[in-house]
């Protein structure tokens, strides 16, 4: 009976790629919420319609669900440093650790200073008070994703460093740490990515809602709200992707070649479409090409040359294939919010934009689409990186914590168990918060008014008459 080896490292890798992807979507889509959430209850303010009040109220409810299993799940990757990647930790500790100590100072204790007032706070402080929580919330995801994307983006492309002779790196230059030549480009990227997730999220349940007749006066801001940011969004979204390709392309060339699928270096290299690379013949076969695209996207010219697989060593490459089809479906997907916006855009003209069935359902199924294409992102960017935790300095197989294989298997296959529960529960119950939808005010007056207690405007006036009547 052959007995099954396993391999420590790459058990780890998975087991934390398993974790960072549950997640990753969370503060994501709260970043996106928050924001989202900020402009609403602004309108409100500024035009006094219930119904934007109500829109909030219903999101609300989600955003801490969301903030609250993104807490969790955060948690835990926090102890896999320890525990799976100690030697990681120990050497690059002094540079990534006040990054990280950073966001849990400026970004995390703002967004729970203020979050309570945001959740509970509705009649229980004033208007103003209350928008600017969550102002202050929806600001502090910003400052959360400005330092953890700092310190990923520093991984990717590392400077601002010394190596010493104990081994471990330690920073020399702070400025040049946190503005790593790939961070603001990563950092835009991320953040709109995380708006046009949560755009297609809430313009799903719009559709949805108008797709089944209900909350029609909801379902009409939230969609109209959610197209205007496809419209203008998207295609930025593809300007800033196009400078982060440029700019992965001058440090870190040979994910660029796996993201192609090209494997030697020179000009007039062609874009594949499709195609399976065969990293045994090194080559990608039966592939659907544009002739000169890879050279004319990545240089701005036909003539330009494009970096190949070949330029290294095979242990200093990344897993093609998962780069290679990864940039393919979070492409695909952006070019699909892309034509979304532009049907949105013509339906709107067209005063149609509510009326048309085959758009709503079109626009339901693109409701994942944002997390799909911000996974398929993070695993370009991470497994585009191997066989580096570091890139260039720190190698992944020399970043393990020293434990046995069958162990991590053990703990992986209790993650996937316990996280199926936990945020199955709570996905669950974001959905039957989206079945049930906005509770609408019919009075005209208004619930949970500012200083007033949880009862129906029309009913506290007639307990009031009732009282003087005694």
């Amino acid at each position: 009976m052959l007995a099954l080896e396993l391999d420590p490292v790459l058990l780890a890798r998975i087991q934390f790629a398993f974790t960072i992807s549950f997640h990753i979507v969370f503060p994501a889509f709260t970043i996106g919420l928050a924001s989202w959430l900020a402009v609403v209850e602004g309108l409100y303010l500024k035009t006094g319609k219930n119904v934007y009040r109500e829109i909030y109220k219903m999101w609300i409810k989600i955003f801490a669900v969301c903030f609250g299993m993104g807490v969790v799940s955060g948690v835990v990757m926090s102890y896999q440093f320890g525990t799976n990647w100690s030697v990681f930790s120990d050497k690059v500790g002094n540079v990534i650790g006040p990054l990280l100590g950073y966001e849990v100072l400026t970004a995390f204790f703002l967004e729970a200073s203020f979050l309570g007032i945001m959740l509970f706070g509705w009649g229980r402080v004033s208007k103003k008070m209350h928008f600017v929580s969550t102002l202050i919330v929806a600001f502090g995801t910003l400052v959360s994703a400005f330092w953890i994307l700092s310190a990923n983006s520093w991984m990717q492309t590392p400077q601002g460093f010394e190596v010493r002779a104990d081994g471990l790196l330690y920073a020399t230059n702070w400025m040049e740490v946190i503005f790593n030549p790939s961070f603001p480009v990563r950092f835009l990227h991320m953040v709109t990515a995380a708006y046009l997730t949560t755009a297609f999220v809430v313009g799903g349940v719009g559709a949805y809602y108008l797709w089944r007749k209900i909350h029609v006066e909801h379902a009409k801001v939230m969609f109209s709200m959610a197209m205007l940011m496809a419209v203008f969004v998207a295609p930025t979204q593809l300007l800033i992707g196009h400078a982060h390709g440029e700019n992965t392309m001058e440090y870190q060339p040979i994910k660029v070649a796996a993201m192609e699928g090209n494997w030697e270096r020179g000009s007039n290299k062609p874009l594949y479409l499709f195609g399976i690379p065969n990293e045994e013949t090194e080559s990608t076969d039966y592939g659907i090409t544009i002739p000169n695209g890879a050279s004319l996207i990545l240089t701005g010219s036909a003539e330009g040359v494009v970096p190949g697989l070949k330029e290294v060593a095979k242990e200093d490459r990344p897993p093609v294939a998962i780069v290679f089809w990864s940039f393919r479906v979070m492409v695909g997907l952006g070019v699909a919010m892309i034509l979304t916006g532009i049907l949105a855009a013509i339906l709107y003209f067209r005063k149609r934009l509510f009326d048309v069935k085959s758009f709503q359902l079109w626009c339901m199924a693109m409701m994942p689409s944002g997390f799909i294409a911000l996974l398929a992102g993070w695993f370009v960017t991470e497994v585009g990186r191997q066989p580096f935790t570091v890139y260039g300095v720190v190698r992944t197989a020399e970043s393990i914590s020293p434990v046995i294989a069958e162990q991590l298997a053990l703990s992986l296959g209790i993650f996937v168990v316990a996280y199926t529960l936990i945020f199955g529960t709570g996905s669950y119950y974001i959905l039957k918060l989206i079945g049930k939808g906005p509770n609408q005010d019919k009075s005209g007056n208004g619930y949970y008014e500012h200083g007033q207690e949880a009862v129906a405007p029309n009913l506290a006036s007639n307990i009031g008459k009732e009282g003087k009547n005694v």
